[in-house]
């Protein structure tokens, strides 16, 4: 959970005062996740949660996929917005962390509608597209590998429907992206990703200077849609 950049502690505080609506379940996850080494800075801000979920909702979203379950405080928030009969596919490379979420997924009576894969991202990502087929999501959330953000694009690009949503968490990276002296693998990735992203004709996008950098994506609608 990255703080929002840029904005002094006070007016940060007076926004999550003014608009989050966190509930118990939400709060006790998020609180039990911040005890965790780095839980902090690689859990993601109740009030981006709360921007997910509202998100989803407005995509009317029956199914959903998200590449990076960590603890599970954005799947929460993400299958709380599924139209009725809808799922969730969450996928983490390990069961650790996820187990954690699942105990407040169960709290908050939505584990039913959550699907969660193990393994790697890349080969779940190809199950999917063979099993389920191109164009079948309505909503992608990624917060995973940074290293491997622009190969997730693509096969969100494949799986997303036409009129779905990609949404990308840390596209700002802690501020890092524009510090010249930062040429780690990571931050590197990022910029990377937001140059392609940036340049692709497939898509409208806009990266949305809250929490660490949120960028949204749709594929570009033809005329008539």
């Amino acid at each position: 959970m990255a703080n929002q950049l840029g904005l002094p502690a006070r007016l940060s505080e007076y926004i999550r005062e003014s608009s989050l609506r966190e509930d118990e379940v939400l709060r006790q996850l998020r609180e039990t996740t911040s005890e965790l080494p780095a839980g902090s800075a690689l859990q993601v801000m109740p009030e981006e949660g709360q921007l997910l979920t509202l998100l989803a909702g407005l995509t009317r979203a029956r199914k959903i996929l998200e590449i990076g379950t960590y603890t599970g405080y954005s799947t929460l928030c993400l299958a709380r917005a599924l139209a009725p009969g809808g799922r969730l596919v969450t996928c983490d490379i390990t069961h650790r962390w996820p187990r954690i979420g699942a105990e407040y997924w169960t709290k908050a009576g939505v584990d039913g509608r959550i699907d969660l894969r193990i393994g790697d991202a890349a080969n779940t990502l190809e199950a999917l597209l063979a099993d389920e087929g191109p164009g079948t999501f309505d909503f992608v959330f990624i917060d995973a590998d940074k290293q491997r953000y622009s190969d997730y694009y693509e096969s969100a690009l494949s799986l997303v429907g036409d009129h779905g949503l990609i949404v990308v968490d840390n596209t700002l990276f802690f501020g890092k992206v524009v510090d010249p002296e930062a040429q780690d693998p990571d931050t590197t990735a990022i910029r990377a990703f937001n140059t392609l992203v940036r340049d692709d004709p497939r898509v409208e996008t806009s990266l949305v200077p809250m929490a660490d950098g949120i960028t949204l994506i749709r594929k570009k609608q033809r005329t008539g849609e």
